[in-house]
């Protein structure tokens, strides 16, 4: 009788990086803390491990986009790797979050020489250039309301692993319009109306419900 074959582990990034010897540190922010800068050397990647980052850039006429929401298990500033020398976003806690930094020569190191961090790098990589590819498609092709109400199904987690129609957080009007390209006043007429047809509710927070999946499909 053959003995059974042990079942793998899934991988865990978080034990793994824990377990990394030297070239990284753990800090803790607080909401609107700002984790780096535009100008800032870049020569560090960041692991989320707690809470949620937003990516800034800021034109020369001082208008702000969101190019980035991001949470648990994401990496960010990953351009050094390709040789950028400098920070051309900012990034800023949304919540209270735990981030760990990781130097450029640990994590190319990883790459190498770790074939699970390898493949959870990729996978990271991937995801985030078919969200930019989805982003630019909403951009070009859906109205800002439809805009609006993916973003939020998205900051609920909708379609991940987990429950949707989580409290979401705390994010304002403002932030929600540099994430959609259009003005405060079109985000806060939307948002009225999705509270008036039960797809968001406040209690404590913003509740996303489900159904707010009709105003993305809806044409």
């Amino acid at each position: 009788m053959q003995p059974k074959s042990k079942r793998k582990r899934p991988f865990n990034p978080k034990l793994f990086l824990s377990k990394a010897s030297g070239g990284k540190t753990s800090s803790e922010y607080r909401t609107n803390d700002r984790i780096f800068v535009p100008g800032d050397t870049a020569m560090d990647i960041f692991y989320i491990q707690k809470g949620k980052v937003k990516l800034t850039v800021l034109s020369k006429q001082g208008k702000e986009a969101v190019v980035a929401i991001l949470g648990v298990g994401d990496f960010f500033g990953e351009g050094c790797l390709a040789g950028q020398p400098f920070r051309p976003s900012t990034a800023t806690a949304m919540s209270e979050c735990s981030v760990m930094k990781i130097e450029k020569a640990v994590v190319l190191g990883l790459l190498h020489k770790e074939p699970s961090f390898s493949d959870l790098f990729v996978a990271h990589l991937l995801s985030r250039n078919i969200k930019i590819e989805e982003d630019l498609v909403d951009q070009l092709f859906n109205s800002s309301e439809k805009r609006l109400a993916r973003v939020l199904l998205l900051l609920a987690n909708f379609g991940k692993k987990g429950q949707p129609g989580s409290v979401i957080p705390k994010i304002s009007q403002e932030t929600l319009a540099g994430i959609v390209g259009t003005t405060r006043s079109r985000v806060s007429f939307f948002m009225n109306r999705f509270r008036r047809l039960g797809f968001i509710h406040y209690n404590g927070g913003m509740k996303i419900h489900s159904s707010l999946l009709s105003a993305v499909l809806h044409d």
